[in-house]
C-alpha cells in the first residue's frame, strides 16, 4: 500500500458524492495505509472562532480565525495542522513542511516554530478498503496539493480552484454552481 498511499494528496468531492459532509469538499489525506485513511476537510470553516472554542490555541492563529470542521468523525477532537519553519520540529509531517505539531511543549514555542496554523474539529476517516471503493465509484477526484491549498483564504472557493487546475473537462465542472438547480 505504501506506494499507492494518497498521504499528502487532495481528494475533491465529485458531483456524484451526495453526502452533505463532503459536498464540494477539498480533503487533505493525512494518513493512508492498508488499515484505512484519515483526512481533514480543508474548506469547511465553522461559525466559531478559535479563541472562543479553544482559547489555549488562540495564539497559533490570527484573531477571529474560525475553527474548521475537519470531518464528521469525532467532532470533539481538536487537531492542529501547521506549516513549520523547520519540518523536523513537527510531530508528524504530512506534506513538505506541513504537519501536526507535538502537544508536549509550550504554545509560545510552537507558535514561534510555525509560519501558520489551522485548528480543526473532527476529521474524516475510512476503514480498510473503503476509500479505495469510493475512488473506484468515482466519488473523489485525486489531485496533488500545493501549499496555498492547505491554508485557503476565507471565502475562497477552494473546490472550484483545485478542480479547475486539473484542466480539460474539469474546467467546466469547476464552473458548476453549488446548487445546479439554480443554474
Amino acid at each position: 500500500m505504501e506506494s499507492d498511499s494518497l498521504r499528502g494528496r487532495l481528494l475533491l468531492a465529485s458531483p456524484a458524492l451526495y453526502d452533505p459532509n463532503f459536498r464540494r469538499a477539498v480533503v487533505l489525506v493525512t494518513d493512508h495505509t492498508d488499515d484505512g485513511a484519515v483526512a481533514l476537510v480543508l474548506n469547511r470553516p465553522s461559525e466559531t472562532a478559535v479563541e472562543d472554542a479553544v482559547p489555549d490555541l488562540a495564539g497559533l492563529v490570527e484573531s477571529g480565525e474560525p475553527v474548521y470542521v475537519g470531518g464528521p468523525v469525532q467532532q470533539s477532537a481538536v487537531l492542529v495542522l501547521a506549516e513549520f519553519d523547520d519540518p523536523s520540529e513537527a510531530a508528524e509531517i504530512v506534506l513538505g513542511d506541513v504537519g501536526f505539531p507535538s502537544i508536549d511543549g509550550p504554545l509560545e514555542e510552537l507558535a514561534a516554530a510555525t509560519r501558520r496554523a489551522r485548528v480543526f474539529a473532527g476529521y474524516a476517516g475510512w476503514g480498510p478498503g473503503q476509500l479505495e471503493a469510493e475512488l473506484e465509484e468515482q466519488s473523489w477526484l485525486v489531485e496533488s496539493a500545493t501549499g496555498v491549498d492547505l491554508f485557503p483564504e476565507r471565502g475562497e472557493d477552494l473546490w472550484a480552484i483545485v478542480v479547475n487546475r486539473k484542466g480539460g473537462a474539469h474546467r467546466a465542472l469547476a464552473l458548476m454552481p453549488e446548487d445546479p438547480s439554480l443554474n
